[in-house]
């Protein structure tokens, strides 16, 4: 079958593999029938995830048809269309059972698929604990409409869940990709008294201003005079960073207001500086960390019921074939580009 492999710092490329098969009783085989490039792929390429193995197949965010089941295997079944999770998760251990499913103490856990283990940007892809991974699509949703849901939708929803927003809220996003716009369409549903976007991208910018006409924007370097003028109490009550850019973590703890709550959402390549003496008495809440993926269910009705809708962002669609020109796009950022989906079948 046709991969896209992590082949060494820098380099991916189109490869031939022989088809994945059951390993153990809790797989499922799926068929992958499209998939999408995420910006974790590229941190992968440029040697930025120590623990991604070289001769993997990357990809984690992926939509597909049960193709093959374990024996352990009750929740979907052969035929099924179903979303696949960013994260493997037995669903057993400690912190399992309190839902923080990306610390998964099993060997598996945590972020394997298309990191430590093959993923999904490939024909084929195998999902370990699959009763916990694999989520089924309502009859009324497209792949399309599904496709983000076991990645960036999944972040979105759990940042804007654990950042505490109220209806009284002023809430400053910063970063304006994929991920940022799940997290803004996740925070619209708590219905915050202002929501206000910062992006350096004109086209991301322009994107936001177009589909949700009353988010305020604005660009970096005007940010924080904008925020002091747009909100309440000296700044905004919840801040949620995504962006992971040089300056953007000061950022999100300038513009916060005393006892806010940061959440940070960003995947950074370096080491962030947390200058305590500078914000001694903001008494701020700082919450970290990487997605725990477990509402998908969620998300999927939601998305049935007409309450979410991250279509629009798939600005590109490329055949496997050609998944190397939709890298490019979605790299430089050309052609005003949000999302990639690839169409593996």
């Amino acid at each position: 079958m046709l991969t896209y492999t992590y082949k060494s710092k820098g380099i991916f490329a189109l490869t031939e593999k022989p088809k994945p098969t059951i390993l153990h009783e809790r797989d499922a085989i799926v068929k992958v029938t499209l998939a999408s490039i995420c910006s974790s792929d590229l941190h992968i390429k440029h040697g930025s995830v120590p623990r991604a193995a070289r001769g993997i197949t990357v990809g984690h965010e992926m939509v597909g048809i049960v193709e093959e089941i374990g024996s352990a295997v009750t929740n979907v079944k052969v035929g099924d269309r179903v979303t696949v999770n960013v994260e493997t998760f037995c669903g057993e251990c400690f912190f399992c059972k309190k839902g923080y499913v990306n610390n998964c103490t099993d060997k598996n856990g945590g972020w394997a698929l298309g990191c430590r283990i093959d993923g999904g940007q490939a024909e084929y892809v195998r999902v370990p604990f699959a009763d916990c991974g694999l989520n089924k699509i309502p009859d009324n949703v497209s792949d399309r409409q599904a496709l983000l849901v076991g990645d960036v939708l999944a972040t979105g929803f759990w940042a804007a869940r654990i950042s505490e927003i109220t209806e009284n809220d002023t809430v400053l996003i910063i970063g304006a990709g994929p991920t940022g716009i799940c997290t803004l369409l996740c925070t619209m549903l708590k219905n915050p008294k202002r929501i206000i976007v910062c992006e350096k991208d004109e086209n991301r910018l322009r994107f936001v201003s177009e589909h949700y006409p009353d988010v305020l924007t604005v660009e970096p370097h005007e940010c924080l005079d904008f925020v002091l003028r747009n909100s309440d109490h000296g700044g905004a009550d919840v801040v949620l960073e995504v962006a992971g850019a040089e300056n953007t973590f000061e950022l999100a703890w300038k513009c916060a207001r005393p006892n806010a709550i940061v959440t940070v959402v960003a995947l950074y390549d370096k080491a962030q500086t947390l200058p305590l003496p500078d914000m001694y008495g903001k008494n701020l809440t700082f919450k970290t960390g990487g997605v725990d993926g477990c509402d998908c269910e969620e998300t999927l009705r939601l998305i049935a019921e007409g309450k979410l809708d991250t279509e629009p962002l798939i600005t590109h669609t490329f055949p496997l074939s050609e998944i190397e020109k939709g890298y490019e796009v979605f790299e430089n950022k050309s052609d005003g580009v949000i999302k990639v989906a690839v169409e593996c079948c």
